[in-house]
């Protein structure tokens, strides 16, 4: 693999970044904006500058020239949902972006991030008689959409299900997998549970995402910071309680649910110690964990009529070694279980980089009136 790779990652108080040549990571680096900085600005978005230049300058240090790079790889933000695959950052990607259309999340800055050093780069790269060939991109973005139409009927007209998922490490584990068993990625049903902060469950075929969960928006298993779907009277009675504001309730289901409502903790290694040491709610808790995950990868299946050719359970709780064989032990019935830890997101990035340097990716242009 040919050419230079930055990937940008970026979160609500630091961004992750990797640079990437002929295919090897050299290094990675979480850059963090000082408090003082950070108090300046009134949300995320607004930090578009200070991230940029916080980037730039790291790679200066690192003696890395701008003009050397090039392409430039962001995580895709909640932008108007999608089919999978590679998307140039464009002016209406960054409108949506940073307007937040389709919601407010700190990954909505990547690609703006993205744009803007793809734009030094190429002043760098002109400057030295080298063609401005370098390009910002995303690759598969979480609100990717290519579920059945008739997996999106909810019980109400109101409620439509939607695809909200770890699209980006979950597919790059089906390439993986395809990689793996020599097979091309159209060959292969596959269902991917991503287990981190948040857990998504979705289902593979023919290269294509059919079916998965809302993942940040209520709806899937149980997770670190996640309540995953909860019955909806108690919800309502709540909602309607006068004990709690929109934001709080909304809190309680994304961010400070699951694991951190239960212990006030989203590390799983904490719980374990716990449930080890003899804490009966600690142990029972993994367990129903375990079971959420199992049970929304069973949901999946009959989709397919049961033909599924490998379970993958990826994310940073994959690593979890006594989780895995839990979920293992409810689900292998259905297919072989594959476990490729860790959220790679940074080497996913970096893989679709190299795959539209190679032309081997076609290029999308993102178009939120024209895609679905």
């Amino acid at each position: 693999m040919k050419g230079r790779i930055l990937v940008i990652n970026t979160g609500s108080t630091s961004t992750k970044i990797g640079f990437f040549d002929a295919g090897e990571l050299l290094f990675e680096q979480n850059i963090t904006l000082s408090a003082e900085t950070l108090e300046k600005y009134e949300s995320v978005m607004a930090l578009e500058l200070p991230t940029r230049d916080a980037i730039t300058d790291f790679l200066v240090s690192k003696g890395i020239s701008l003009a050397d790079i090039d392409i430039v790889m962001a995580r895709g933000g909640l932008v108007t949902p999608v089919v999978t695959g590679v998307y140039r950052v464009n002016q209406a990607m960054r409108d949506a972006l940073s307007e937040g259309r389709e919601g407010a999340h700190a990954c909505n800055l990547s690609a703006i991030v993205a744009d803007d050093i793809a734009a030094e780069i190429n002043e760098a790269r002109r400057s030295v008689g080298l063609p401005e060939t370098c390009g910002a991109f995303i690759a598969d973005p979480p609100m990717a959409d290519e579920m059945l139409p008739e997996l999106k009927i909810g019980g109400r007209p109101e409620f439509p299900r939607r695809t909200l998922f770890h699209a980006l490490n979950s597919r790059a584990m089906v390439r993986r997998y395809s990689r793996s068993t020599g097979r091309s990625i159209g060959e292969i049903t596959a269902i991917v549970a991503h287990m981190g902060g948040g857990v998504s469950v979705s289902l593979h075929r023919h290269g294509l995402v059919i079916d998965t969960n809302d993942a940040l928006g209520g709806d899937g298993p149980v997770s670190a910071g996640r309540a995953g779907t909860v019955p909806a009277f108690p919800l309502i009675e709540m909602c309607f309680s006068g004990k709690y504001s929109k934001e709080q309730i909304k809190k309680m289901i994304v961010g400070e649910g699951g694991a951190i409502a239960w212990f006030g903790t989203n590390d799983f290694r904490e719980i374990a110690a716990m449930a080890n040491g003899g804490n009966v709610t600690a142990d029972l808790f993994l367990k129903g964990y375990c079971a959420s995950v199992a049970k929304y990868i069973g949901y999946f299946a009959p989709v397919v009529s049961g033909k599924v050719d490998v379970i993958i359970l990826t994310g940073g709780i994959a690593n979890n070694e006594e989780i895995v064989r839990r979920v293992r032990e409810m689900v292998g019935f259905i297919a072989p279980v594959e476990v490729y830890p860790g959220e790679n997101e940074l080497t996913s990035l970096a893989e679709n980089g190299y795959g539209i340097l190679s032309g081997e990716f076609e290029i999308r242009d993102y178009d939120p009136d024209g895609l679905l």
